[in-house]
């Protein structure tokens, strides 16, 4: 670790598996750009649902808050607009990302696993209103997850997908690498 770089501060439950946590600010920026796809869970009139989306994220180590933020887009219409906009433009929710997943064999059972890298927490779900905001979060999606970093978007085209942001302060960023004698 790095002298300059700040850990994420612990603001949870400590977690069970205390050597498999990942606290440095370089390899959690690495499991957020390996990440695909984040799952967000919530609760609405419904019940309980849960919904796998794309996202870009905003994570910096000079921020004292150690706040992560993703950003998402969607139809401007369903139930998890829906269950914002019921919410007060505040839902809570849960989410779960995790990167290169592989399933091993041990020598036994018992010893069969999974190595894996992830990324649980909790935060609050918002949709984003300003026109401004909105193109700044598509055109960030945009490099993230496609590349594409000079992106043009009309008003029209932005007016007709809905941006929302889940804020969290509470995550934790988790390895289980695959065994020595297995890489």
């Amino acid at each position: 670790m790095h002298p300059s770089t700040p850990e994420k501060p612990s603001t949870t439950r400590p977690m069970r598996r205390a050597d498999r946590e990942v606290r440095s600010f370089e390899e959690i920026i690495d499991i957020l750009r390996n990440c695909t796809e984040v799952r967000v869970a919530y609760q609405d009139a419904q019940g309980l649902t849960i919904v796998p989306v794309n996202f870009a994220f905003v994570y910096n180590n000079d921020d004292s808050s150690h706040n992560l933020r993703l950003l998402m887009h969607s139809a401007t219409q369903g139930r998890k607009i829906e269950a914002i906009h019921a919410s007060g433009n505040a839902l809570p929710v849960a989410f779960e990302m995790d990167c290169d997943s592989l399933i091993y064999t041990g020598r036994t059972p018992c010893a069969t696993s999974t190595a894996y890298r992830s990324i649980i927490g909790t935060g609050v779900a918002s949709l984003l209103n300003d026109e401004h905001e909105k193109i700044d979060a598509l055109k960030l999606l945009m490099k993230q997850r496609t590349d594409m970093h000079n992106v043009e978007l009309l008003p029209r085209q932005v007016s007709k997908v809905a941006v929302w942001q889940i804020i969290s302060t509470e995550f934790t960023a988790k390895a289980h690498p695959l065994p020595s004698d297995m890489r």
